[in-house]
């Protein structure tokens, strides 16, 4: 039996079974949050253990019969597990129960369908949500699949399957193909960025943490920022101006979840490329959120998961505004670099705290030296003059020039090099 989705407003019922087998099992409470953010309106919530699910309906068959009565009671449009249910579970239970069924990866697969803007963010949703529903096109034809005898009744589901599937098939692999240009658009940009040696501050984070409300902030910029799951889906990039460091990039991604459907970050490795690449992230935390720490690892499990895990990150606890007696600060290390940094996004107390970390650690590779120059080497003298990084400058009687410098690494690198200066001259030690 297929089931026609309602345009809005469907009333749901949340499924959660604690396994003994799962050691990592789901949160209820994120499950609602995502019903919520979906335009869902749970009216109850289906509680129970198992051991292990069962092959046939993942629950046990007098819970099967439980959540039945519930459908009828409370005249539900929708049921959500809060578990990855096999194609043959999902039938199974819809049959049974007379309701339609969806699991946690077809859940936040709506949610990200709901919320994509670009063109690029569509096409990965929809590559993530046609690679989903190929394994379970047979839920749509149950009135054609009768293929074991009777006049009449053989072939046509059989046809009309294999049509959907070679029209899926068909249709992964165009998106696959433009993905494959939208990934070599964002990478020369990328390599452009790297050529310039600008430097990329990726946001990243749990979602619903506060990520975009503290990019509005820090960029004056207006992307779509709300108290729920997933506000955001489609990456942000800004350009940012940072003293001592020059101009940097700053992204805004996606939000984690726990367990993020693997489809999905299959869709989005283009997107989250922007983290892998990133000269640093900022790690955005929820300080009151009282599973942060448990959120806190299932970030660091996706940025394993992307190959992101190597790059700098400087942890930001937002939302201090919500714990009393937090004043915003920077915590350090024994060697005083700035490791964590606590402010509010919302009031902005502790965002300048933030860049002056973020300078500071980007800041690292700067050159800061004298500079000996002879009378005929003003036009280095004048291109450091423009650039702001003379900090001194000192005249003997034979016309040299001394000149205390600070500047970045890579902009002395490109100066000597457009005045076809050899960097060894004054950069012995980042050469040898």
């Amino acid at each position: 039996m297929f089931f026609e989705r309602p345009e809005s407003g469907e009333t749901a019922i949340l499924v959660h079974i604690e396994l003994s087998s799962d050691e990592n099992s789901e949160d209820p409470r994120e499950l609602e949050e995502l019903a919520l953010s979906a335009g869902a309106d749970p009216v109850v919530f289906l509680t129970g253990s198992r051991a292990d699910p069962s092959p046939k309906f993942f629950l046990g068959k007098g819970k099967v019969e439980e959540l039945a009565g519930l459908v009828q009671q409370y005249q539900a449009e929708l049921v959500i597990f809060n578990h990855a249910l096999s194609p043959a579970q999902e039938r199974n239970l819809e049959r049974e129960i007379k309701c339609r069924v969806l699991d946690r990866t077809g859940l936040i697969l709506d949610i990200f369908a709901q919320r994509a803007r670009t063109h690029e963010g569509k096409l990965q949703v929809e590559l993530a949500q046609l690679e989903h529903m190929s394994t379970r096109l047979v839920r749509g034809w149950t009135h054609l699949e009768r293929q074991k005898g009777g006049i009449g009744l053989r072939g046509p589901g059989e046809t009309q399957l294999e049509t959907d599937r070679r029209l899926l098939r068909a249709r992964i692999k165009a998106i696959q193909k433009r993905l494959e240009k939208v990934r070599s658009q964002r990478e020369q940009g990328r390599r452009a960025r790297q050529r310039a040696e600008v430097p990329t501050v990726a946001l990243v984070g749990y979602t619903n943490a506060g990520k975009s409300t503290l990019f509005n902030y820090m960029t004056d910029a207006s992307v779509y920022a709300a108290d729920q799951l997933f506000a955001t889906l489609d990456p942000t990039l800004r350009r940012i101006e940072l003293d001592d460091v020059g101009p940097a990039i700053l992204a805004d991604t996606v939000g984690f979840i726990r367990h993020l459907p693997h489809k999905l970050v299959e869709s989005f490795r283009a997107t989250l490329q922007e983290t892998v690449e990133a000269t640093l992230l900022l790690h955005v935390i929820d300080c009151y959120d009282e599973e942060r720490q448990d959120h806190i690892d299932q970030v660091h499990a996706v940025l394993r998961e992307i190959g992101a895990d190597e790059v700098p990150a400087l942890q930001v606890y937002n939302k201090i505004d919500k714990l009393p007696g937090q004043a915003p600060r920077i915590d350090r290390d024994e060697d005083g670099v700035a490791q964590r940094v606590w402010l509010s996004a919302q009031t902005g107390e502790g965002v300048a705290l933030l860049m002056d970390a973020v300078r500071e650690r980007l800041g690292s590779d700067m050159f800061h030296d004298t500079l000996c120059l002879t009378p005929d080497q003003g036009q280095l003298r004048a291109q450091l003059y423009a650039q702001g990084a003379v900090l001194t400058e000192q005249v003997d009687e034979q016309g040299h020039i001394s000149l205390e410098v600070r500047i970045p690494m890579r902009d002395i690198r490109q100066l000597l090099s457009r005045l076809s200066i050899p960097a060894e001259r004054y950069l012995p030690e980042q050469v040898h």
